[in-house]
């Protein structure tokens, strides 16, 4: 699968459409400008992006279909994921790396953790004994993480199946939870009543 741009098109209050021009300045187009050039260098350094810049009373009518009708309009891959408002980076980091992985593959070593997780460090030291090389990830602490695991996860395990970590991968390939990786590796489990508490949802971290 190519590893294709992410397109970021951007509707900004100006242009002109008949006897109509824009002739005051947008204060939070700016801003959105600004969150967008940032967020590119930041959170999403490294991902392929191509923003499209574009008047929106020259072409009000093309966001319309997605939904878009109040500038500043902000769409990834087509899909409004902002609109009247300045940009919230998170919005739009969540929506460029979903879009991504939807049109990429991961290869190589990982691990998606917590710190606190039991089964995460015993993972890691599965690998660590196997002599592999692998990247570990924070998902509480890498908001660009987090995306990326639910985004791969998601549609393997299904989408009401409550997501734990650690989430790993081997070479590309899917693998599951540490217990998963020890039969990878051939390994022999020690009995744990406390396995299968380290969902990431609400419920499991109030009861954790």
């Amino acid at each position: 699968m190519a590893d294709g741009p992410v397109r970021v098109t951007l509707y900004r209050w100006a242009g002109r459409w008949g006897p109509f021009r824009v002739n005051i300045p947008c204060g939070e187009c700016a801003l959105t400008v600004d969150v967008i050039e940032d967020t590119f260098a930041r959170e999403l350094s490294g991902i392929p992006v191509e923003l499209d810049s574009r008047e929106w009373l020259s072409e009000w009518w093309r966001p319309l279909p997605a939904g878009g009708w109040h500038a500043p309009i902000v769409m990834v891959e087509g899909r409004v994921v902002s609109q009247g408002h300045a940009l919230n980076r998170g919005v739009l980091t969540e929506a460029v790396i979903a879009a991504h992985v939807r049109q990429s593959e991961i290869r190589g070593n990982y691990v998606f953790g917590k710190e606190g997780c039991p089964h995460c460090v015993r993972a890691k030291s599965y690998l660590d004994e196997a002599g592999m090389d692998y990247e570990y990830h924070d998902v509480v602490r890498e908001p660009r993480a987090l995306y990326e695991m639910l985004g791969r996860v998601k549609p393997i395990i299904g989408p009401k199946t409550p997501v734990t970590v650690p989430q790993i991968w081997l070479d590309g390939s899917y693998v599951g939870g540490a217990d998963d990786l020890s039969e990878r590796l051939e390994r022999s489990v020690e009995p744990n009543p406390d396995r299968g508490r380290n969902s990431l949802s609400p419920g499991s971290v109030a009861r954790g």
